[in-house]
């Protein structure tokens, strides 16, 4: 009987642990196989394509995003910050003429804007939420008060390369994306910052008593996001050559959150994984796509995103 009951049990814990850590791929096959059942249209070659582009602005940001909750924080600003970062780059490329010089000022400007970020948490002991949900307002009415509201657009024709032009019929946003997700991973399983990242979400008072600088870590995962976001507004500006101080990147935040959390990271920080991030981004892709074919109201889109994101939530509670 005792032998029996022992079996169960090691039995019920290898189960669980299967659904632990492949939960988010078995997802991703149902997903992907009731979208192909239910259109013709998606399972075709230009319709995938079209999903690798779609979900490359938001995988990119997704990416930083993972560390930000990984350390147990979350960063609000990103789409505002993304709308700044264009407008920033496109006003130094057509100040310029160098999309060089415009790329790496978007770069180092969005870094800086993940710096702030982090000091005010790391040095003004201001809460994560409210600290990103600062720089999300002060960097959208930034964006509206320098352009004054509308749209600014690139006069160099060699910027809209960066997003425009393919390599294999895959177009290059794809790849930036790809090279993110294969960067992350390696930094995250790879490097002496990706574990104390681990160990800071996990329980930062023992983090710190084992001897990590936490406030260094997590600073230094804040400017990553905002290297991502740079990285992002840039692909963001060039594929339309333009960017919208009031429209770009309204609700970025929202979506990139959701991929993370759909791919398996706990909110509460100190677990999940960069693949589950790159899979709960295709799922999200895969479903923006399908709700697309099915005419489905663009007004009721946010309310499955919702949905999914609270079953996913949910669904972690029983982890």
């Amino acid at each position: 009987m005792l032998e029996k009951t022992i079996s169960e049990n090691t039995i019920h814990q290898k189960i669980t642990t299967i659904w632990t850590d492949f939960s988010v791929f078995f997802a991703f096959l149902v997903i992907t196989i009731m979208a192909i059942f239910a259109n013709d249209l998606f399972f075709t070659s230009t319709n995938l394509m079209n999903i690798a582009r779609q979900v490359s602005v938001i995988g990119i940001i997704s990416m930083g995003m993972t560390l930000v909750i990984l350390s147990s924080g979350i960063d609000l600003s990103v789409g505002s910050v993304l709308a700044l970062t264009g407008i920033v780059t496109i006003k130094v490329l057509n100040s310029t003429g160098s999309v060089i010089v415009a790329v790496l000022v978007g770069l180092a400007f969005a870094a800086f804007s993940g710096l702030i970020n982090g000091v005010l948490i790391t040095k003004g002991k201001v809460p994560p939420f409210i600290a990103t949900l600062g720089v999300y307002a002060s960097a959208r009415s930034l964006a509206l008060y320098i352009n004054n509201g509308g749209n600014i657009s690139g006069k160099v024709v060699g910027y809209i390369s960066i997003a425009n032009d393919e390599l294999m019929g895959i177009s290059y946003p794809a790849y930036f994306f790809l090279a993110i997700t294969i960067l992350m991973y390696l930094f995250t399983q790879k490097t002496r910052y990706g574990r104390y990242i681990y160990a800071i979400g996990s329980n930062e008072n023992a983090a710190r008593l084992s001897a990590i600088n936490v406030n260094v870590v997590k600073c230094f995962t804040y400017i990553i996001c905002g290297l991502t976001v740079g990285l992002a507004s840039i692909v963001e500006s060039s594929r339309l050559n333009s960017i919208s101080s009031a429209a770009s990147g309204y609700g970025y935040e929202m979506d990139a959150i959701a991929a993370v959390i759909i791919g398996g990271t706990r909110m509460s920080g100190g677990k999940g994984t960069i693949v589950g991030t790159f899979l709960g981004v295709l799922i999200l892709g895969i479903i923006n796509n399908m709700l697309n074919l099915m005419n489905v109201s663009p007004y009721l889109q946010g309310m499955c995103k919702g949905l999914i994101i609270l079953v996913a939530v949910l669904m972690q509670k029983k982890d």
